[in-house]
């Protein structure tokens, strides 16, 4: 009678052992073998490729990284500088409609006051004296002195709204007297110098004193 059949006895346990090990890694507990000098170039060579391959991205990281912090600088600088310029603009807008518009209040009025001045000229160099008559004297030396009045009103409000009216006053009053010596003393004399001064101005009514004294002595003397 024929024996049982034995199914381990058709098992190659090699390939098994190689089956039960991906990649032809060899098992636990198996030895591995030492890698030769073709398989060491081989990792050398790709390390040094994925170094190479590294430090190419850390570059383009860096360049990006730069660029980024470029762009957020002149963002922050774009910002800055509208919101600076804006409260500026803003400002100096409000500052110059408020002076514009004052200049031309203040240019009108000079308009209506230089037309009032120009008049009021031309009235007062209207007025020609030469021709008046004894019949008509009193009646036109009064309006001569209305046409004077009404210039000197005119004059006058004319130099309470412009100071430059006042200004050319001042500098005409002053003219006349410019290039003369202001009248009085010196004011940088020492004591010493106001002494001889002093003595130069009264020896002579001194000396006239004395002689006066004299010639009573005199008299007395002869009676």
């Amino acid at each position: 009678m024929p024996s049982d059949y034995d199914a381990t006895e058709f098992v190659d346990g090699d390939f098994q052992a190689h089956k039960s090990s991906p990649l032809g890694v060899p098992a636990a507990g198996q030895a591995q073998r030492a890698p030769t000098r073709d398989e060491l170039d081989q990792q050398v060579t790709d390390a040094q490729q994925k170094l190479a391959e590294l430090k190419r991205a850390q570059e383009a990281l860096e360049r990006e990284r730069a660029a980024l912090a470029e762009a957020r600088r002149r963002q922050m600088e774009f910002e800055t500088g509208r919101q600076e310029m804006t409260q500026h603009l803003t400002r100096g807008v409000g500052l110059l409609e408020e002076a514009e518009l004052k200049a031309r209040r203040e240019a009108e009025q000079m308009a209506k006051a230089l037309a009032g001045l120009r008049e009021a000229l031309q009235r007062v160099q209207s007025i020609h004296e030469e021709t008046w008559t004894q019949d008509n004297y009193e009646v036109e030396l009064t309006r001569a002195l209305t046409v004077i009045e009404n210039a000197r009103m005119e004059w006058n409000s004319a130099r309470l709204k412009f100071p430059v009216l006042s200004g050319a006053v001042e500098a005409a009053a002053a003219a006349p007297g410019e290039g003369v010596a202001p009248l009085g003393f010196p004011g940088n004399l020492t004591f010493r110098d106001w002494c001889r001064l002093g003595l130069a101005l009264t020896w002579p009514l001194a000396a006239i004193a004395l002689l006066i004294l004299a010639v009573l002595l005199v008299l007395l003397l002869r009676q």
